[in-house]
């Protein structure tokens, strides 16, 4: 199946065409027909299935049908948990909006930053791509309405129910018509979820897309038994001896990361360190280096876990494990994307050996393990 084969319109062909967009997704081709109908829709999918572009492309072929926008009064509003999210997707509608025949606007608003850009930048926009918190101070404010919303999107929406995010989220649900489109996309179909789709959601359309069992297959694990005081000089070595040119490394804490980052410039690599305590910008500006190929190694908490989508990433490595199994899949999640094969390494000292067992069953697949003690780390 083709992209024209789902029906949408000769300008957003002409974006996929130049963007190279090979053929839909599972996800797309199921989601894009109901959507365009106006559909609500309830979307189960792991991540990097490409549900992003699932619901951008139809939803910016439906505008095209809609009255002009007024002032402060958006068309269509998706709720996201991050602040990473929160770009990472409205640079999507920006991107994909490229050829469309309409006066188009969108924006990303969230916590963090200064409130008052945000405000100001509120006018004539299409599409907001918001925080819960973020976007009920800009309602208090009146710097937003929502009498003109056609559809809310909810993305990650368990990562969202995770966070707390649920009583913003009511708060919000309050404040919008009654008469819109809802489509609410989630990694996992949990209670919580449930209850808010029995909420929002009006026969929707159904799309499940169960992890595929090649994802897991395109991505090369191997784990390093080491002890603690020579995890940096095995990542300098494996760094240095594989030629690596982009490596996302994840650690547990805030302190670990810079720590991290800050050894691996010390040893001539070119390394940064983000998370939630850096500014935005700073992190916007980092993340954006990494994606162009500028910046060799970027060292970050749990925060890049589902925020970050770099088609071609060759490399994770867990430098310390995560709390959860879960957590750790969405981490490798980021390398082995779009049917192209990744590495993901992971560090594993004796504290860790008893959880990372528990990770390999959950994921129902046994990680080879390397003794870094055979390595020359000199």
């Amino acid at each position: 199946m083709s992209f024209k084969d789902l029906g949408l319109a000769p300008y957003l062909l002409e974006t996929i065409s130049k963007r190279e967009f090979e053929k839909p997704t599972r996800i797309q081709e199921e989601a894009i027909p109901v959507i365009l109908k106006g559909q609500d829709v309830l979307g189960i999918a792991p991540t990097g299935s490409g549900k992003t572009a699932a619901y951008v492309l139809p939803l910016l072929q439906n505008l095209n049908r809609t009255t002009k926008t007024r002032d402060r009064q958006i068309k269509i509003l998706v709720l996201v948990p991050t602040r990473e999210l929160a770009v990472q997707v409205e640079n999507v509608f920006r991107t994909l909006s490229e050829h469309v025949r309409f006066p188009f606007k969108s924006m990303a608003v969230f916590g963090g930053a200064s409130i008052n850009p945000q405000m100001k930048g509120m006018s004539r926009v299409n599409v907001l791509v918001a925080t819960p918190g973020r976007l009920l101070e800009l309602t208090e404010s009146n710097a937003i309405r929502f009498d003109d919303l056609e559809t809310l999107v909810l993305d990650e929406a368990d990562k969202m129910l995770n966070l707390g995010f649920k009583k913003e989220m009511d708060r919000i649900f309050e404040l919008l018509p009654p008469r819109r489109q809802n489509l609410l996309f989630s990694a996992t179909l949990s209670l919580q979820v449930q209850s808010i789709e029995r909420v929002l959601l009006k026969r929707p359309a159904i799309v499940k897309i169960e992890p595929v069992k090649e994802t897991i297959e395109l991505i090369n694990q191997l784990g390093y038994a080491v002890a603690p005081e020579k995890k940096g000089p095995l990542l300098r070595h494996l760094i240095r001896s594989n030629d690596w040119k982009q490596v996302l490394v994840f650690t547990s804490s805030v302190y670990q990361a810079d720590l991290v980052a800050d050894k691996l410039r010390k040893n001539g690599i070119n390394a940064q360190a983000t998370h939630s305590k850096k500014s935005q910008g700073k992190r916007r500006a980092t993340l954006a280096d990494f994606i162009a190929g500028d910046l060799t190694v970027l060292v970050s908490t749990d925060l890049l876990s589902r925020g970050i989508d770099i088609t071609y990433l060759p490399v994770v490595i867990n430098y310390e494990l995560p709390r959860s199994p879960k957590d750790f899949v969405h981490r490798i999640g980021r390398t082995g994307r779009a049917e192209n094969p990744g590495d993901a390494i992971t560090f594993v000292t004796e504290e860790d050996q008893h959880h990372f067992g528990v990770i390999q069953k959950k994921m129902k697949h046994q990680v080879p393990m390397i003794d870094a003690d055979t390595l020359d780390l000199k």
